[in-house]
């Protein structure tokens, strides 16, 4: 093993899929893969997502959507989040679906000569991408004289969620309400598409209502709670798929009152063992973990010890035996004193998406159950 890894469990990812097709069994599956597969491996977990039994893929970015492509991906994939000088006419050459929020994007699939296959998105209260209710009609209608032009087919209409992480929210009825009266308004135009979906991962785990010819699941593929007031991968029935782990580069006895890591932030309240992980903020581990970042080593869980480095943290493990060369699990299971990423996310105050997708490139992913 390399001085550290992150371990996926393809298995695992296959179980956690299996969850959510038992959540929503009326629903097609869209994985999202967006952001390098959470962290996990774009390719790779695209690859256990099909093989899962997911009829679409979903990719945030043109590039994404294009290197899926350009690997082999052939099946239903939708990309929504495109920047003006983006290739929307090498997209759609590539049988890329698109998600589409405003007057523009659609006068640049008009630019680009090629047959559109269009997801149409309504703001129903994010605040963030889509169109706004007051505009609906209007860019409904702008999309189907392409369609009746041939120059687009609109394939679905989409929204997203605000707080779906906690289900008694009212707002979650809100947003269901009115994508409804948006799916009714684009009808009346004389637009019914194929495909409706508003769920992501809390939705689909949540609120069956929100459950329409595709949900998006996202972050629960792999393993990791949508929000706290959802409960723990444990309770979801989530197997967490990514494990990520260190291996000691230096183990020393260092007397009492000795200072670690940079400022001094950690002092040792007695003679100790100290071991140092080759982990630090430039892999993605949270600078702001310092002195409270969780781990498993030399046999129990404890916590980093002075100021997270830029290539390493250190730990106090008192008088228990360690050796160079022995790992040291930031988060995992969740099994015994195994930290989850869930862990990792309260300690540092973010939450557990963040955890796995920051984890840089110069960690390896090393996936377990892959038979190739």
């Amino acid at each position: 093993m390399s001085r550290a890894e992150a371990r996926i469990d393809l298995e695992a990812f296959a179980h956690n899929l299996t969850v959510l097709r038992a959540a929503a069994p009326r629903s097609q599956q869209m994985a999202v893969v967006k952001a390098d597969a959470y962290g996990h491996g774009l390719l790779p977990m695209a690859r256990a997502a099909r093989e899962a039994g997911a009829e679409w893929l979903g990719a945030a970015l043109f590039s994404e959507a294009l290197e899926l492509r350009a690997e082999g991906d052939s099946g239903p994939l939708l990309a929504w989040l495109a920047a003006p000088e983006d290739p929307w006419g090498e997209v759609l050459e590539a049988g890329i679906d698109v998600g589409v929020s405003t007057p523009d994007h659609l006068e640049r699939v008009a630019a680009t000569g090629q047959r559109a296959r269009l997801h149409l998105k309504l703001d129903t209260g994010l605040g963030r991408a889509g169109c706004p209710p007051s505009n609906w009609e209007s860019f409904v209608s702008r999309a189907k004289a392409l369609q009746h032009a041939g120059r687009a087919e609109i394939v679905g209409i989409w929204s997203h969620f605000t707080v779906a992480d906690d289900p008694r929210n009212p707002l979650n009825t809100v947003q269901i309400e009115r994508f409804h009266a948006g799916v009714e308004q684009a009808a009346a135009l004389g637009v019914q598409p194929e495909h409706l979906h508003l769920a992501n991962s809390a939705a689909t785990l949540s609120l069956p209502d929100a459950h329409f010819t595709l949900v998006r699941p996202g972050i629960a593929m792999y393993g990791v709670s949508p929000g706290v007031a959802m409960g723990t991968p444990q309770e979801l029935g989530l197997r967490p798929v990514m494990t990520l782990i260190g291996r000691f580069t230096t183990v020393k006895r260092l007397p009492a009152g000795s200072g670690l890591s940079y400022g001094h932030q950690y002092t040792l309240p007695a003679d100790a063992t100290v071991g140092v992980v080759p982990l630090g903020y430039a892999d993605g581990i949270p600078r702001n973990a310092t002195n409270v970042g969780p781990v498993f080593a030399a046999g129990r869980r404890r916590v980093i010890a002075g100021r997270v480095c830029m290539d390493q943290f250190m730990l106090d493990l008192g008088d228990d035996p360690a050796l160079e060369g022995d790992e040291v699990v930031l988060f995992g299971s969740g099994d015994e004193e195994v930290p989850l990423a869930e862990d990792w996310a309260q300690a540092t105050g973010t939450i557990g998406y963040e955890i796995v997708t920051r984890l840089g490139p110069r960690v390896p992913r090393v996936y377990v159950g892959e038979d190739r």
